[in-house]
């Protein structure tokens, strides 16, 4: 009962997924897997829906299609957007949606008995956002058997993006560009910081007509500290106006049918200081390095090294990574949460994989920030969006 259409891939490709699943269900031994990360829950059945503050979760069985599990009123939900049968939703009553007597984990166990499919090896994401301490004890009670844990299982299939998949990210960055294009367009001395990230959401959202379609909400808001504040990478805004003699950060993202394109950019108004032209020199060259070591074959440290070897150059310590995947995503995070581009992660780049290269500094006393959604590919990374690569200023 697809009703509506514009979130969904094909059902081969939902079927390709669930088989490579169960092929990694059965490696880790388990019978079956209860995920609760709602782009995990997407990436499967096509579930869209803000819906994760309350307990939901889709279920891989040892056979059939995967089973939705949610809140009675989200049902409706379900049937219009994943591409199972009526059969395969699962709701439980509002009465257990934040009840001290009850817990919706209770209703889950027990359908799971219904099926069957109590016994054995089941999988739970014990380490998400999502999944709470108290569903987990629900849970288990309910099943009278250990429970696995298995985070992150479902998140290492989504690493290598099908053409669909980047074909929707490649939109996600014509975005972004419109995005960085209003914010340099319209940024100026006095400007309100609220007024400005209003004019950010409209060109984040706004159908285009020569384009075809329009924008989604990103799993992060803009980030755009400014002055000493820019130390901080995760400051959002206020309603102050904007200062001469600043520099901002926008980290921002491109959102097109739940994936993403993140990419930052930094402007400062007015003479731009020695610090900053510094740092931008330093990034610059250690993107390009970066650039060159993300190639299929390579891995996730070659890239982090490469970046940071030309930051020590410039005597600059970057004490976190500098980059994770990115996809799929619902709030509070763009990134999938596996791989990390920093010194020691080994994991192999293949073709396909799509990475936010996040080459931003903060340091002391100000922050800079001008990064690149890259994907892998059989020869150079694609970068994803076209936004001139430098420090903007602007009077």
């Amino acid at each position: 009962m697809a009703i509506i259409d514009t979130f969904r891939f094909t059902d081969a490709e939902y079927e390709s997924r669930l088989a490579r699943t169960r092929e990694a269900m059965e490696k880790a031994g388990v019978d079956v897997l209860i995920t609760s990360d709602p782009s995990n829950m997407a990436w499967l059945t096509g579930y869209d829906g803000w819906s994760f503050y309350v307990h939901q979760a889709v279920i891989i069985g040892p056979t059939g299609e995967p089973v939705w599990f949610g809140r009675e009123q989200d049902a409706q939900g379900a049937l219009r957007t994943t591409y199972m049968a009526e059969a395969d939703i699962i709701c439980y009553p509002d009465y257990f949606v934040q009840s001290n007597e009850r817990h919706p984990m209770d209703y889950l166990a027990a359908k799971l008995t219904e099926r069957a499919w109590h016994t054995g090896r089941i999988g739970v994401e014990m380490d998400n956002y999502w999944f709470s301490a108290r569903g987990y004890r629900a849970l288990s009670d309910g099943l009278a058997n250990e429970l696995v844990d298995i985070t992150g299982l479902v998140n290492w299939l989504r690493g290598i993006k099908s053409p669909a998949e980047l074909d929707r990210m490649r939109k996600a960055a014509r975005i972004v560009e419109r995005m960085h294009a209003r914010i340099a367009d319209k940024v100026e001395p006095g400007m309100r910081k609220c007024d400005l990230v209003a004019d950010i959401y409209d060109a984040a959202l706004r159908y285009d007509e020569e384009w075809g379609y329009g924008g989604d909400y990103p799993a992060i808001v803009p980030l755009l500290p400014s002055g000493t504040d820019a130390a901080a990478p995760h400051l959002t805004w206020d309603d102050k106006p904007m200062k001469t003699g600043e520099g901002t950060f926008f980290e921002i993202a491109g959102c097109f049918r739940r994936y993403h394109c993140p990419l930052s950019r930094t402007i400062f108004l007015g003479k731009p200081t020695q610090q900053f032209l510094d740092a931008e020199k330093a990034v610059l060259e250690g993107m390009e390095m970066g650039l060159e070591a993300a190639r299929a074959g390579n891995t996730c440290e070659d890239i982090a090294n490469a970046f940071f070897d030309v930051l020590r150059k410039w005597g600059i310590t970057k004490n976190n990574r500098t980059g994770y995947p990115i996809g799929l995503s619902y709030p509070p995070d763009w990134g999938e949460r596996t791989c990390s581009l920093r010194p020691g992660d080994t994991t192999v780049l293949q073709p396909g994989m799509t990475f936010h290269f996040m080459t931003g500094l903060w340091l002391d006393d100000f922050g800079f920030e001008i990064t690149e959604s890259i994907a892998i590919t059989d020869g150079a990374p694609e970068c994803l969006a076209d936004v001139p690569r430098k420090l903007i200023v602007k009077d």
